[in-house]
């Protein structure tokens, strides 16, 4: 009778924790797993950066475990107004539900790819050639504006000023090549649907291809004209 009462008294012992823990899962299972929201978050960053050159890396900041918002079987992510998917941002998830909430969270967007960066000092008026750049990759988000990453995009381009070994080239360091100098005679052409005239005249200023150039005719008007290769400035009818 004894080991009868000591046996029921065991599995009690068993039974009464079970059924407190089966009720917390039944009150945990009523809120929004906060696992699900963070992978909403990253499948709408993934899902609208397929445009961004490079690789995309969407890095979900902690949301906090203890909140308790209701279970939710429409999660709708969405950028706040003024936010974009670019360095660290903000982007909001709303239940669409019966139970209405909303969430803010916390990301950053972290794009990688190869940056072309100085070998050496680069002085100003040299054109630059394969040796003189090396691809670095870096977080373009951290970057200023205006950088490069493809190398046929800087090869025969002038630096505009002195850059120091190490700096990462940008749009505003570099112009094309002059294919018109100040004061170099060249050919005036204009060419319309079914004639063409062409004249003589100087350069007054340098100009790279496709560049805006002003040019004084042999009778001294100053016409303006696209540069072109071969001494050529082409003018509109």
């Amino acid at each position: 009778m004894r080991c009868l009462k000591l046996s029921v008294y065991l599995i009690m012992l068993v039974l009464i924790p079970a059924k407190l823990f089966a009720g917390d899962d039944n009150h945990a299972s009523q809120y929004q797993e906060i696992s699900l929201i963070k992978n909403a978050v990253k499948d709408f960053v993934y899902s609208n950066t397929s445009s961004h050159s490079g690789q995309v890396i969407a890095e979900v900041g902690k949301i906090d475990e203890r909140i308790t918002l209701p279970k939710c079987a429409e999660l709708s992510p969405f950028l706040p107004a003024g936010a974009r998917l670019w360095g660290k941002t903000s982007i909001g998830v709303r239940c669409n539900s019966q139970t209405s909430w909303t969430i803010y969270v916390q990301t950053e967007v972290k794009v990688m790819a190869n940056v072309l960066h100085v070998t050496q000092p680069v002085a100003r008026g040299h054109a630059l050639s394969i040796g003189d750049i090396t691809p670095q990759q870096v977080n373009l988000t951290r970057m200023p504006e205006g950088v490069f990453t493809d190398s046929a995009q800087v090869i025969g381009k002038i630096a505009t000023n002195n850059i120091s070994s190490g700096q990462p080239l940008r749009q505003q360091m570099l112009r094309d090549p002059y294919i018109i100098l100040r004061g170099q005679k060249v050919k005036l052409v204009v060419q319309g649907h079914s004639f063409s005239v062409t004249s003589e005249g100087q350069a007054l200023a340098d100009a790279a291809e496709d560049q805006v150039v002003q040019v004084r005719n042999q009778s001294g008007r100053i016409i303006s004209g696209l540069a072109r290769h071969n001494s050529i400035v082409e003018v509109q009818p």
